[in-house]
C-alpha cells in the first residue's frame, strides 16, 4: 500500500554551505515549466501506481516557498488535481524563514497543507551567516508569528548541531530560544560534511574548525536530556514531538513502507522497487516528455536488501523493530536469521529486547551508525 508521497521543488535563493540536495539557483531558471512538468509526472505516476490510502505529502527541496504566489498557487492546484488530498492525511511544506508572506501562508492553509517544517538550523546569528543562510533569528520568530496568526498548530523546526565553532553552551542557548516558541515539533542533526558542498572543500583545505567528537556527543546528550525535560518524546534518534505531533510522512521511511517520488532528483520505492529520477532540470524534463515519467533507475530490491533496511530504518526509531512484524513481513524469526548481530549488539549495551520490540539502547543511540552497519551482509 502506497502511504506517502514526496515532491522536489530545487530552487533555492541561495545555497548553504552544507547542502548536499539537489538544488539550483533560483534566478533564471524555467520554473513555471518545471512545476508543468512535475504535473504531468503526477498525472502519469499514479496511472501506473495507482494510490491505496494516501496518509501523507511531504513538499521539499531546495526551498518550496521560494516560489512566488502565482507558482505556489499552480502547485498547490496540481497536488489537488492528482493526489487525493483529505483533511485528516498530514500534508507538509518545507519553509524558509523569512520566504513566507502572509499571502503564501493563506495559499498554503486553502491548498489544504497543514504542517509547516522550518529550516532554522541555529539561532546565533553570527553561525547562521557562517554556514551560508540568509535568515537570522528575528526571521525566524516572526515567520512562526505569521504561521500560528494564518492558523498552522503543527509546526517542526529543524536544528543542526556540531557547526563550524559551535561551542556544547552555543547549542544549549539555540535550544533554549527553541522551547520558548514552543513548537510541536523538533529535529536536530549532527552535521555531516558531505562532498560537493562549500564545507566540504573548507574542510580538504583544513580551514574548516569543527568541535571535537567528545563536544558534538555533549551536544547529542544535551539534546536528548532537555527534550525530555521540556516534554517532548524522542520517537527516532533524531526528532522530538509533543504526543500526537510525530512526523507520519517521516515514519513511512523508517517503516520501510511505499512512497511516490515526484521532482527532479526524487527517490520513491513502490511494489519493492526504489525508483530515482533524473537530477538535472533538463534531463528531468527531456524524460517526461518522452515517458510520462522523470525516472532514471530503478532496482528491484531484493529479499536480503530489505532485511538489512527494515533492520538500519525500524532501529532509528526509539520504538525500535517488532519481532512479531518482521517474522510477518519477512517469514523469518529476527531473533533467529540475525542472531549474531544482534547478539554481539547486546553485549556491547547498544541493543536491547524490550517485549517484541528490539531497540536501542541509550547508549546505541549514540552508536547508531555502528549498529546499523552490522546489519549489512548481515544474511
Amino acid at each position: 500500500m502506497i502511504k506517502s508521497a514526496y515532491l522536489h521543488i530545487p530552487f533555492c535563493h541561495h545555497i548553504c554551505h552544507y547542502c548536499d540536495f539537489n538544488k539550483v539557483f533560483l534566478k533564471n531558471q524555467p520554473v513555471d515549466e518545471y512545476l508543468q512538468f512535475m504535473d504531468m509526472e503526477m498525472k502519469h505516476t499514479l496511472e501506473r501506481f495507482p494510490p491505496d490510502h494516501l496518509e501523507t505529502i511531504f513538499v521539499g527541496g531546495g526551498t518550496p516557498t521560494a516560489l512566488n504566489e502565482k507558482q505556489l498557487a499552480y502547485l498547490l492546484d496540481s497536488v489537488q488535481r492528482n493526489f487525493p488530498v483529505t483533511q485528516d492525511m498530514e500534508y507538509t511544506f518545507e519553509a524558509n524563514p523569512g520566504d513566507l508572506s502572509l499571502e503564501k501562508l493563506h495559499l498554503l492553509k486553502e491548498g489544504g497543507v497543514n504542517r509547516l517544517s522550518f529550516g532554522v538550523q541555529s539561532f546565533n546569528d553570527e553561525l547562521l551567516k557562517r554556514i551560508g543562510r540568509t535568515h537570522r533569528k528575528e526571521d525566524v520568530i516572526k515567520s512562526i508569528e505569521h504561521a500560528r496568526a494564518a492558523g498552522f498548530d503543527n509546526i517542526s523546526v529543524d536544528l543542526i548541531y556540531s557547526l563550524p565553532d559551535q561551542t556544547v553552551e552555543d547549542f544549549q542557548d539555540t535550544l533554549r530560544t527553541a522551547f520558548s516558541l514552543d513548537m510541536e515539533h523538533y529535529s536536530a542533526y549532527s552535521l555531516i560534511i558531505e562532498p560537493k558542498t562549500v564545507f566540504y572543500n573548507l574542510m580538504n583545505k583544513g580551514k574548516l574548525p569543527l568541535p571535537t567528537e567528545e563536544e558534538e556527543v555533549q551536544m547529542y546528550d544535551v539534546l536528548m536530556n532537555e527534550m525530555e525535560k521540556h516534554g517532548y518524546q524522542q520517537y527516532e534518534i533524531s526528532n522530538f514531538a509533543k504526543k500526537g505531533y510525530e512526523s507520519r510522512h517521516n515514519i513511512t521511511y523508517w517503516d520501510n513502507a511505499s512512497y511516490y517520488g515526484i521532482g527532479a532528483g526524487a527517490h520513491g520505492y513502490v511494489d519493492g522497487v526504489r525508483l530515482a529520477n533524473h537530477g538535472p532540470l533538463k534531463k528531468y524534463m527531456d524524460a517526461i516528455s518522452e515517458t510520462g515519467l522523470g525516472i532514471k533507475e530503478e532496482h528491484t530490491v531484493t529479499r536480503e536488501e530489505r532485511i538489512e533496511e527494515e533492520m538500519f530504518l525500524g532501529l532509528r526509531k526509539t520504538q525500535g523493530v517488532s519481532i512479531s512484524g518482521f517474522e510477518r513481513k519477512f517469514g523469518a524469526d529476527a531473533l533467529h536469521i540475525l542472531q549474531a548481530p544482534i547478539d554481539e549488539n547486546i553485549k556491547k549495551g547498544l541493543l536491547e529486547i524490550q517485549g517484541d520490540y528490539i531497540r536501542l539502547t541509550r547508549k546505541g543511540k549514540f552508536l547508531g551508525n555502528e549498529v546499523f552497519q552490522a546489519f549489512i551482509g548481515a544474511i
